[in-house]
Order: structure tokens, then C-alpha cells, then sequence
């Protein structure tokens, strides 16, 4: 994108503007209700005055999000040039309204989209909005490590040969442990093959800051990406950007997100996506050196405990593990006998230490611009102790996270099909209504339209055994499943 006139990436249109805002001191007549935190004064103490003051809604000097034609509309354009994009869209709704968003402006009912297995729920989700039609590509498994990988250039490729008519390709870039897919050779063959790239970038937004990662999906010509800022950029919870390329027609793509986005958006989140892109513009590169560096020091230390493995660019093989995110901390587990949401577990009760997630064999201890060496090191100090204090024989222990699905109706069709509730251990063989996964990181076990298998089965028990949290069912406490009855 070309430089906008009067904007440099050390400007902060929304935050310039709250600032006038405040100064002006203006006496609201408006909502939200608290009043600058007059009327919630037990808020006020808890979250600050500071943060209260600009709690506020939109207005001529502020923007509106819905129809963004200054501070949030510069604020835009500025994201989209620090991430190489044509167009960006602040999101308010985290980056499953994005990624939804992403899908919704790109295949319509009856459409087809590829993409793999081990999406994230929101993708799925979308599909059950717009009634696309996915084409899954079942991800390759690591023998050892138990988790799925990204998806091989020639599986892709023959999906798009078997469905030319598919609209669009979704990559994640990368998974939750830090798997990247050859991004660049996809994006060139979604647009060989007349369709769009889209990117589920939500562990990504680090990736364009620093050459020593791989490449971000905008950098390789990809349509559109999904990015979580909160997560790895630095700013709020729940705030995340929608980034689109040249060939886009941004102006439908905005009409989508209105379905909906909020028409109360928070100028806490805004504010927030504005300073951490200021932040990550001016200094990416050298506080990702810094998160590089912090994490190739915990890995070596975790490595040097024996038993466990912190896995990195080595398990890289060109094609399915194309490339991996260095400043992801995944840990490998199930070799000192435990299961990865055991550790989770321990380091939370017993060292209070709360790390990202734990599943069958792996924990992730998500490393980014806010950590410290001194908490490296007592992460490193807690896993010494866990191996000592409760290793066990790790012959017994369940080896995959991922299973391949066996996918009988599209999401949709299965979500609203007539459905009857069965106890979970009387459901094989039966096709799911609903979700069914462990959360983080979110992957479905089970997504609507798919068949309850013995082996699926096996594994919710194994699960649940375990300690992971199961979410999805309409039963909170997971006794029954809603499966189709048609």
C-alpha cells in the first residue's frame, strides 16, 4: 500500500482523538450509562479512572466504526500499511468475528471451501451461517508429538483439481503450536485455480515484523487474513484486525463484518489496536528478536531436563511441517508420563503458573512482548520439579490428538436438522448436531455433520479422564449429545 498523506506509523489517530476528547471535557449526555465511572464507582476503583474516561461511544470526533470516515478510518489505513495489506478492519468481536467475516464475504450457500480439518470452531461456525460446503483436507499427524500439521502442497491441489468449482482456500498460518503450512506456494495455486486465499492468521499477527519468522500471509499475496493482535501484538483481549489484499472489494467485505459487528464498539479495544500497531510498526522487528531469543533460551533449558521435548525448526520437513513459528513454546510431555493437560494442571495449582494450554501429549506456554527471563526461568524450575515429584510410565498413555472425521452432511444442514439427545457412550454410529471439543485451542473433536466413531469416543473419555475442558454441547456437563434424528 502506498504512504498515506499526513500519516506516519508513529501517529495514533484514535488515541490522538480520546485525548482531545478528554481535554475538551465534555459533559455526557450519552451512553454507556456509567458515566466517565460517576455511577460505577466500584468499576472506577477496579478498572481506573483512566480507563473509565475514555470508555465511550461513538461520536462525530471519535469516529464510528460502522462507517469509518476519519480518526478510525486513518487508524485503518495505518494498520493496513504496517501489515502490507490493501485495506484493514478493526474487529471488536475477537478474530472469530474476522475469521467468520473472512468466509461470510467469500463462498455463499452452496459454495465450496477448502480447508483443513483442524480449523478453528469459528471457521466452522461460518459455515453453518453462510451454508457453504467444506472440503476438508485432513491435516498429516507427528507420530510422536500426537498433534496435527499443516496440509501438503499436492493434497491441496488435488482437492482443487477434484472441486475446481471451490471458491476459496483457508490456511491456518500457523496452528497453535506453531505448524506453518508452505503459505506461499498455496496462495500461488488458490489463485492458479481462480480462488481465494484466505488466512487464519490468528496466532500470526508477530509474523510480519521480523524476517526471521515465516512468512505472513499478506507477504505472499494471500486475499485475506484473520489476526489476532491480542494475542501476540500486544493490545486487548477481544480486539483483532480483518486485513484484505488488492484484488478484494473491501467495501463488501465491511458490509459483512456490519452483520455482525457491534454498533457499540469499544474505544478500549480501538484505542488499543492503534497503540500495539504503533508499537509493532516502530519496533516490531527488535521485540521479536527479543521474544526469539527469550524463547530459544527456554527451549534449551527445558531440553537440557531430559524427558521433555520443546520442539522447534528441526521437526520442519519441507512440506507438511513447511515451517514453524520460533517464538512458539510448545512442549512436548507425554515422554515423563504425563499428559499434557496434567502438567497444565500442576503448574497451575501447585506454581501458580498459568500457561496457555495443555492437551493430550503437549503444553504451550504462550512467549510474547510482555515476558520476562525470570519467568522463563521459573517455568523451567516448575517442569524440573514436576518430573521429579510425578513422572509415571508413559506406555499407557493415549498417543493422537487429532482423529481424521468422517464427515455425512454439511455443518449446516446437520445444526438445523431434527435432533434428539443420546447419552454420549450410546452414540456411535450416529451423525453430530453440535460441537464437541477441548478448549483452548478451540478444535472441534466433533463438528456437526460428522460421525461419532468408537475411536472418538475413546478419546472424549480419555479426555475428560485427563482433566481437559470439554465444551460444545448443549449439556454443560457433557452426559448426552445432540445427533441428528432424520
Amino acid at each position: 500500500m502506498k504512504n498515506i498523506v499526513g500519516l506516519t506509523q508513529d501517529r495514533a489517530p484514535v488515541l490522538e482523538a480520546l485525548e482531545k476528547m478528554k481535554a475538551a471535557r465534555l459533559v455526557p449526555f450519552d451512553v454507556p450509562g456509567h458515566k466517565r465511572g460517576r455511577g460505577n464507582p466500584e468499576l472506577a476503583e477496579f478498572l481506573g479512572q483512566t480507563c473509565l474516561d475514555v470508555d465511550v461511544n461513538s461520536m462525530k470526533m471519535l469516529d464510528n466504526l460502522c462507517h469509518p470516515v476519519s480518526v478510525i478510518r486513518d487508524a485503518e489505513k495505518l494498520a493496513a500499511q504496517a501489515f502490507g495489506a490493501e485495506n484493514s478492519f478493526f474487529i471488536v468481536g475477537g478474530t472469530t468475528a474476522a475469521v467468520q467475516a473472512m468466509i461470510l464475504s467469500t463462498v455463499k450457500p452452496g459454495e465450496k471451501i477448502i480447508m483443513p480439518r483442524n480449523v478453528h470452531r469459528s471457521a466452522i461456525n461460518a459455515l453453518i451461517l453462510c451454508g457453504a460446503t467444506p472440503v476438508y483436507i485432513n491435516p498429516q499427524v507427528d507420530d510422536k508429538l500426537g498433534i496435527s500439521l499443516g496440509m501438503k502442497v499436492e493434497e491441496v491441489e488435488a482437492a482443487m483439481k477434484k472441486n475446481p468449482d471451490a471458491k476459496a482456500l483457508l490456511v491456518n498460518n500457523p496452528t497453535y503450536y506453531g505448524i506453518c503450512s508452505d503459505i506461499e506456494t498455496l496462495t500461488k495455486l488458490a489463485h492458479k485455480y481462480g480462488m481465494k486465499m484466505l488466512a487464519d492468521e490468528a496466532h500470526g499477527a508477530h509474523l510480519h515484523f521480523n524476517p526471521k519468522l515465516p512468512k505472513s500471509a499478506m507477504s505472499v499475496g494471500a486475499d485475506m487474513a484473520a489476526i489476532s493482535m491480542h494475542k501476540s501484538g500486544g493490545s486487548l483481549t477481544q480486539s483483532s484486525l480483518l486485513v484484505t489484499g488488492k484484488n478484494v472489494n473491501a467495501g463488501h467485505v465491511h458490509k459483512i463484518i456490519n452483520l455482525t459487528q457491534s454498533t457499540s464498539s469499544s474505544y478500549l479495544l480501538m484505542v488499543s489496536l492503534d497503540i500495539s500497531r504503533r508499537n509493532l510498526a516502530l519496533h516490531g522487528e527488535k521485540i521479536f528478536d527479543g521474544v526469539i531469543d527469550l524463547v530459544e533460551y527456554a527451549r534449551d533449558e527445558i531440553n537440557s531436563l531430559g524427558g521433555y521435548y520443546a520442539y522447534s525448526r528441526e521437526i520442519a520437513d519441507g512440506n507438511a511441517v513447511f515451517d514453524f513459528d520460533i517464538t512458539k513454546l510448545s512442549i512436548f510431555t507425554r515422554a515423563v508420563g504425563l499428559a499434557g493437560v496434567e502438567v497444565y494442571d500442576i503448574l497451575r495449582d501447585e506454581y501458580d503458573i498459568q500457561t496457555e494450554l495443555g492437551d493430550i501429549a503437549n503444553i504451550l506456554a504462550y512467549v510474547s512482548i510482555g515476558d520476562r527471563k525470570k519467568d522463563i526461568e521459573r517455568l523451567v524450575s516448575a517442569l524440573a520439579d514436576i518430573k521429579r515429584n510425578y513422572r509415571k510410565d508413559p506406555s499407557k498413555l493415549l498417543k493422537l490428538e487429532y482423529i481424521d472425521p468422517i464427515v455425512d452432511e454439511t455443518p449446516k444442514k446437520a445444526f438445523y436438522a431434527k435432533k434428539k439427545p443420546l447419552p454420549l457412550d450410546e452414540t456411535c454410529g450416529e451423525v453430530a448436531a453440535e460441537f464437541l471439543m477441548c478448549y483452548p485451542p478451540g478444535i472441534p473433536i466433533l463438528a456437526p455433520g460428522e460421525r461419532v466413531t468408537k475411536e472418538i469416543l475413546e478419546y472424549i473419555r480419555y479426555a475428560m479422564k485427563k482433566g481437559c475442558q470439554i465444551t460444545g454441547p448443549e449439556d454443560m456437563e457433557i452426559k448426552t449429545l445432540q445427533v441428528t434424528d432424520e
